[in-house]
């Protein structure tokens, strides 16, 4: 099942929580990214607050190429870096959502990002397939 957001895309999969992060992070592999960052945030949450929270982990995906682009024609861009990309479970539903670049970059209106934005989109949106097709 795929859902469009207002600043995303989001797709489901029947993968169990880890399996699905494992996927999103080779898919990613694949179409170019790296993960710079990961943030487990029912783990964070659990340390400092004592509070619990679903399976919830954030990726920070960065493609050298594009963004090595992007930061030539906009070189305040980094704010906006890198693409994250969420891994978290809902009840039995494992979800996985990406950033809608062209969304996150038309707050800056350079319209020479426009191009990226939509590489990116495209890449992030192989990811999302690769991931719910999965079972």
């Amino acid at each position: 099942m795929k859902a469009e957001l207002t600043y995303g895309k989001e797709t489901t999969t029947s993968l169990p929580f880890q399996q699905a992060l494992d996927r999103v992070k080779d898919a990613l592999k694949t179409e170019g990214f790296g993960v710079l960052c990961e943030i487990d945030v029912a783990k964070t949450l659990k340390e400092k607050l004592g509070a619990e929270f679903r399976p919830y982990v954030i990726l920070g995906a960065c493609n050298p190429q594009l963004a090595y682009r992007a930061l030539t024609l906009e070189p305040h861009l980094g704010l906006l870096l890198p693409c994250n990309v969420l891994v978290s479970q809902d009840a039995n539903i494992t979800k996985v959502a990406a950033i809608d670049a062209k969304a996150m970059l038309n707050v800056v209106g350079n319209a020479g990002l426009d191009a990226i934005a939509q590489e990116v989109n495209a890449r992030l949106s192989r990811v999302l397939e690769k991931v719910g097709s999965a079972a």
